[in-house]
């Protein structure tokens, strides 16, 4: 399996990073495509859509409920049904540029026993979400190899691979982009723990220019090599894990 696997990482390698934006531009351009990886990238992606995103934010409300704020449940929040969950924009923009969002969840932090840290615990649950379907799809990406030796060496096995490779770097991307510490992301209100009321204020008055600074750093690459180092660094530890049960396969 090893050179099999090291074919395979050098194409995510190659590929990891690659938007389908870019893709479907090129295209249009007539330029050589993998319809084989751009198909397997969106089933990723709206598995994201319909399962995922709607777990992250189910995530937010549950934790909101055991924490004091029964007006989630009220708002038809706490729930897994995508429809009470799903951005059309959000949507669009992770599946053209590997990053986008669902609706927020709406909060009432007065509600909790200490506004800041009910917030702050709410929040980061959204990104724990995330973590555990990469983990979901690690234990099934080696369990599969565990069970069905060679499962990824042929071809519609490389496309399994590739879905599954997808599906657990796309979740811990998301994980890591929702934690950085600026509003309106979830990672702001942990920061919000430590900053005086008037620093909170400032922030949340500014938080779409401040948000649309993001997109331009990302967009630009100034922040996307970070992100995507501290990924890479998550999704091994999520792979070890991963393996763990199934040890005995190896």
């Amino acid at each position: 399996m090893v050179l099999l696997y090291n074919n395979m990482n050098s194409i995510m390698e190659k590929k990891e990073m690659r938007i389908m934006l870019s893709e479907l531009i090129g295209a249009f351009r007539g330029e050589g495509v993998d319809f084989a990886y751009i198909i397997t990238q969106l089933l990723a992606m709206l598995v994201i859509i319909f399962l995922v995103l709607p777990f992250h934010e189910w995530a937010h409300a549950f934790t909101a409920m055991k924490l004091g704020d029964n007006s989630v449940k009220y708002r038809g929040r706490l729930t897994l049904n995508p429809l009470a969950h799903i951005d059309v924009m959000g949507s669009l923009f992770l599946i053209l540029i590997g990053f986008g969002w669902a609706k927020p969840v709406p909060i009432d932090p007065r509600n909790f026993k200490n506004e800041k840290v009910g917030m702050a615990v709410t929040a980061v649950m959204g990104p724990v979400a995330n973590l555990v379907a990469s983990l979901a799809g690690a234990f099934i990406f080696y369990g599969l190899q565990a069970f069905i030796p060679g499962v990824y060496y042929s071809q519609f096995g490389s496309y399994v691979y590739m879905f599954l490779q997808f599906y657990i770097q796309i979740n811990v991307y998301l994980a890591v982009f929702n934690l950085i510490p600026i509003p309106p992301l979830d990672g702001s209100k942990v920061l919000f723990l430590f900053l005086p009321d008037n620093a909170v204020s400032f922030f949340y008055r500014y938080e779409r220019y401040i948000m649309l600074l993001v997109f331009i750093l990302i967009w630009g690459g100034i922040l996307s090599v970070p992100l995507a180092y501290i990924s890479s660094y998550i999704m091994g530890g999520i792979n070890f894990v991963g393996r763990l049960p199934f040890l005995w396969a190896f």
